[in-house]
C-alpha cells in the first residue's frame, strides 16, 4: 500500500520520495515525486500541476488524487478539491478517508444533503467513523439519524413506483435494465450507446451518453448506486457513478453479455470465452 504522505497542514517527513504502487508507470512516479518536492518547497501551484500530470499518465493513481485534493483544499479551491475526492471514491469506494473529505468539503460548499450522503457511507469499523460522527454533529444530527432518514427517503421513493401494468415507450434498442435504491429505472441502449433514466413518476432523461459506451448489452447496480455496464463491442466493463462519471472497470472480457450482483460480487457471463467471471466489488 502507498502512504498518503500529505496532511491538511504538513508533510510527514518519514515518507520517502518513492511512494508509488508497483504497477504505476515510471513517468507517473516521476511526476508524483516532483509534486512531493515542489510541495515541500512551498510551490503549491506547481505541485498541483505535477500531481495532475501524474493522474493524466495513470488515471488510477489514488495517492496522486489524494494529495492533489489536499493541496487544492489548502488553496481554498474547495469545489475542485471535492471533484478530486469524488474521483477517488469512484475508483476506490472503500477509501473512507476520501469519503470523509468529500463530506467536509460538501459542508464548506453549503451542500449539507450531499454531505449526509457521504457520511452515510462510512461504516462504524472505519478509523474515520468517530470524526464522521463529530462532523455529523455540526449538521445538528448524527450518523444513526442520517442513515435512518436516508433509508426512509429511499423507501418513500420506492413506494412511488406505479403498481399497475404499463409500458415505457420510445426507447432505442433497449437491452439491459436495472434499478437503484431510489426506485429509478435505468435502460441500456445498444445502438445508441447510452443509458436512459426513468424516475418512479415516469420522467425520462438521458443519464449517460458517452464514447466509453459501445454496445452496452447489460447493466447492474450495486448498493452504492454505481451502475456496471457490459460493453459487448469493446470487450470491457465500465462503471458509472451516481453522478454520471464513466470509468473503465474491467478490460479484456471477451464479449461480456449478462451481469449480476449478489453480496458484493459482480458476476459476468463472457460469450467469447464460454465462462462466467466473478469479481469482488
Amino acid at each position: 500500500m502507498m502512504k498518503k504522505f500529505l496532511t491538511t497542514a504538513l508533510v510527514l517527513t518519514c515518507v520517502t520520495c518513492t511512494v508509488a504502487l508497483a504497477d504505476t508507470s515510471n513517468e507517473a512516479k516521476m511526476y508524483y515525486n516532483q509534486g512531493v518536492d515542489l510541495y515541500r518547497q512551498g510551490q503549491y501551484a506547481q505541485s498541483v500541476n505535477m500531481f495532475r500530470k501524474a493522474i493524466g499518465t495513470d488515471a488510477n493513481y489514488i495517492d496522486a488524487y489524494y494529495n492533489l485534493g489536499v493541496i487544492l483544499r489548502q488553496m481554498n479551491d474547495n469545489a475542485e478539491a471535492l471533484n478530486v475526492f469524488k474521483q477517488i471514491i469512484v475508483r476506490k469506494p472503500d477509501d473512507f478517508e476520501a469519503v470523509f473529505n468529500a463530506a467536509e468539503l460538501s459542508i464548506k460548499l453549503g451542500q449539507a444533503d450531499n454531505a449526509k450522503k457521504y457520511l452515510a457511507l462510512i461504516p462504524q469499523s472505519s478509523p474515520v467513523y468517530s470524526k464522521a460522527q463529530i462532523l455529523a454533529n455540526t449538521l445538528n444530527t448524527d450518523l444513526q439519524t442520517i442513515a435512518k432518514d436516508l433509508a426512509e427517503q429511499a423507501s418513500a421513493n420506492m413506494s412511488n413506483i406505479p403498481q399497475s401494468n404499463g409500458v415505457y415507450s420510445n426507447l432505442p434498442s433497449p437491452t439491459g435494465i436495472t434499478t437503484d435504491k431510489d426506485g429509478n429505472l435505468y435502460v441500456a441502449s445498444f445502438s445508441n450507446n447510452s443509458i436512459t433514466k426513468i424516475t418512479p413518476n415516469g420522467a425520462k432523461s438521458d443519464f449517460v451518453k458517452s464514447e466509453k459506451l459501445n454496445g452496452p448489452i447489460d447493466i447492474a447496480s450495486d448498493s452504492a448506486g454505481n451502475i456496471y455496464v457490459a460493453n459487448y463491442n469493446t470487450d470491457n466493463i465500465v462503471k458509472i457513478t451516481p453522478t454520471g462519471a464513466v470509468v473503465q472497470y474491467l478490460s479484456n472480457i471477451s464479449k461480456p453479455y449478462c451481469l449480476h450482483i449478489q453480496d458484493g460480487i459482480l458476476f459476468i457471463s463472457s460469450q467469447g470465452s464460454n465462462t462466467v467471471i466473478r469479481r469482488k466489488l
